[in-house]
This record gives C-alpha cells, sequence and structure tokens, in this order.
C-alpha cells in the first residue's frame, strides 16, 4: 500500500507521465528499454510500484555486499554470479512454479554504454522458462513511461525481434544519445540463441 502511493505522490509531482497496458496477471519478463540512464530504475519502480506488480531485478553480485545488499534485495534484486549466469534460469524456474506471479526485470540494451546490440539472454531466459515478454519503456520524446504489449517469443529470433522492433521504434529513452536499435547479434549471424 505504501509503495502504492509512493508511486502515485511520484507521478503526481514529476513531469512522467505513465501511460500503460494493464500489469500481467502471470509471472512475465518484464524488458526495460532503451536503458540509457540510472533514472530508469527510479521510472522502474515507480511503473511496478503504481500497478501492483511485485518485480525482480538481476544484478551484479558485489551491489549485494556490505550495507546496500539489504536494500537491494528489499527492492527485488536478484544478486548474478558472473562466472555460473546459468543459475538465474534454475532460480526463474523455481519461482514461476512455486505459483509467485512477478515480473523479472531485464535490460537487454545491457549497461548503460557504447553498445551496437542487445544482449539475447532475456529471449533465452524466455524460451527456457516458457515466460512471455512485457514490454517496458521510458520515452523522454513524451515524457512518457509504462508497459507496452506482452508476446510470447517463438523461437523464431528475427520474426520476434521484428515485434519487438516495432514497439520501440518511437521509444527515445531517458538519454536518446545512448539508445541501442534492438537488434540481437544472432540475427546478423543468421541464427537463433542457444538455450
Amino acid at each position: 500500500m505504501l509503495r502504492r502511493l509512493a508511486a502515485r505522490a511520484f507521478f503526481s509531482v514529476s513531469r512522467w507521465n505513465l501511460v500503460t497496458e494493464p500489469a500481467p496477471r502471470r509471472p512475465t519478463l518484464l524488458v526495460g528499454a532503451p536503458h540509457t540512464s540510472n533514472w530508469d530504475f527510479v521510472l522502474m519502480l515507480a511503473i511496478a510500484w503504481r500497478l501492483g506488480i511485485r518485480v525482480h531485478w538481476l544484478g551484479k553480485d558485489s551491489l549485494f555486499a556490505g550495507w546496500s545488499g539489504p536494500i537491494m534485495r528489499g527492492l527485488g534484486g536478484i544478486p548474478v554470479d558472473r562466472t555460473d549466469p546459468r543459475n538465474i534460469v534454475t532460480e526463474v524456474v523455481h519461482r514461476v512454479h512455486s505459483g509467485e506471479v512477478f515480473g523479472l526485470v531485464i535490460t537487454p540494451d545491457g549497461t548503460r554504454g557504447a553498445h551496437t546490440h542487445w544482449k539475447s539472454g532475456f529471449h533465452r531466459i524466455a524460451r527456457a522458462t516458457g515466460l512471455p515478454v512485457t514490454l517496458g519503456y521510458v520515452d523522454r520524446t513524451t515524457m512518457t513511461t509504462g508497459l507496452g504489449p506482452t508476446i510470447e517469443v517463438t523461437g523464431d529470433v528475427a520474426s520476434d525481434m521484428e515485434r519487438i522492433r516495432g514497439f520501440y521504434a518511437d521509444k527515445s529513452g531517458f538519454t536518446p544519445s545512448q539508445r541501442v536499435e534492438p537488434r540481437l547479434r544472432e540475427e546478423d549471424d543468421g541464427g537463433t540463441p542457444q538455450p
């Protein structure tokens, strides 16, 4: 209840407007894009809290060390051991089977920096878990943020990414100059992400 009130207050005093599809009613991978600023994290929490979505997000394990660990976990963080990232799929599958309804937030355009392609992990996790993909967005041009459609990935990476590109075509991100076009390296290679 407090989180929902905090999110309401945020949208009432900020210049950002929530323009969104309804919250998914089952577990989903929640793509956060374009990811161009640390402010994306604040907007993601505001969206989730306003819509009553329980979110989890992946972060490098060093973020969870020391005093910040309990705060990061309280905000839905899941530490990732980069030496063995396969454990993440196992944990996500376990949460799905436990009946928990949540959104696992993934930023496929990676950390904010000079990238040319999205990372394919979100597509691999969706295929391995059977989770749909909900397209979250930030668009500074219109000062809007929210959730777009929820789609089922087919395994046909080119077709899946065409649908995703279509949605994000007019979304600029918080810092438009840092936006990365939604394209996987596998598309350029003519292949499909491996599970």
